[in-house]
């Protein structure tokens, strides 16, 4: 029987995940040349080429890709293994690192740590503050439990390194300055703004959303100002400089500004939480998701 050594599984589908020997080891906190030295001996000891040259860099064999296949049930059934150690050892006790970013973290996770105080006392968040491409990656990596994200942002539900978990469909409101003539209108369509300067980011999800929900509501957006900060946003709304889409997780209340919701389109972005493959069961993570998913249903009624 072929020699398994979980290292270097782990090794090999961290090259997979990043594509490069020098990516991998800075992933890893290894240098290139002993995660070469890794996978070389792995080859050896499994009796299977696992790599080939590409250009300058290289890729895995299909070999090697069988390999991974297989390996993901392995360490599915680790992080199991880790979730069943860690309730007989620390029971309702113990750590949650949670990823999230900027809006959700006032939103969703403050309020989720105030419910387990109530509740779970011995289980404490540390949260660290993150957009989702990051938050993905330090999941993958281990040094995160749980990542926030938008659904837009998650990775795909067929990826088979974590479970995702929906939690909440937050709804997008138009600001407008409180003076506009449409500010008080009985009904607003998105129709209606548009001729107006929409302020957004240049690039990235909240462009992409912006962009697509005007366009299902048959018109393109004329980007007035670019900004990606809801602080920024705002304060440009409230000086009469364009109009927004400002998700309500993320709305603070200004003097100037009307937020209004649409009347007939009602657009949302879905916030998803994802872990680790397996890691759910842990009873620590368990119980932040369902601090999540309490502050989520209340945001969501």
């Amino acid at each position: 029987m072929a020699e398994w050594d979980i290292r270097k599984l782990l090794i090999l589908r961290t090259l997979r995940e990043r594509g490069t020997v020098t990516a991998t080891a800075e992933a890893l906190r290894m240098t290139p040349s002993a995660v070469s030295q890794q996978l070389t001996n792995m080859a050896r000891q499994l009796g299977v080429p696992l790599l080939e040259a590409r250009g300058r860099g290289v890729r895995l064999t299909d070999a090697a890709r069988l390999v991974l296949r297989h390996a993901e049930a392995v360490f599915e059934q680790l992080e199991r293994a880790d979730a069943e150690l860690g309730a007989y050892l620390h029971g309702e006790a113990g750590e949650v690192r949670v990823g999230a970013f900027s809006t959700a973290v006032p939103a969703l996770v403050v309020p989720a740590v105030r419910v387990l105080r109530a509740g779970h006392p011995g289980v404490r968040v540390q949260v660290r503050e993150a957009e989702a491409g990051e938050a993905y990656e330090l999941l993958g990596s281990g040094e995160v439990d749980l990542a926030l994200s938008l659904a837009a942002q998650a990775p795909s539900a067929a990826d088979a390194r974590f479970t995702r978990v929906t939690l909440l469909a937050d709804p997008l409101d138009v600001a407008l300055p409180r003076d506009h003539p449409l500010a008080a209108a009985e009904r607003l369509r998105l129709a209606d703004l548009a001729a107006e300067p929409w302020i957004f980011g240049g690039s990235g999800p909240w462009s992409d959303i912006t962009r697509g929900v005007c366009e299902a509501a048959g018109f393109t957006p004329h980007q007035g100002h670019s900004a990606t900060g809801w602080t920024a946003i705002l304060a440009m709304v409230e000086a009469g400089m364009g109009v927004a889409l400002v998700p309500r997780m993320a709305a603070v209340p200004r003097d100037g500004v009307a937020m209004r919701e649409p009347a007939t389109e009602r657009p949302v972005r879905h916030v998803v939480a994802a872990v680790r493959r397996g890691a759910q069961d842990a009873p620590a993570v368990q119980r932040v998701l369902d601090a999540l998913r309490t502050v989520a249903a209340g945001l969501g009624s």
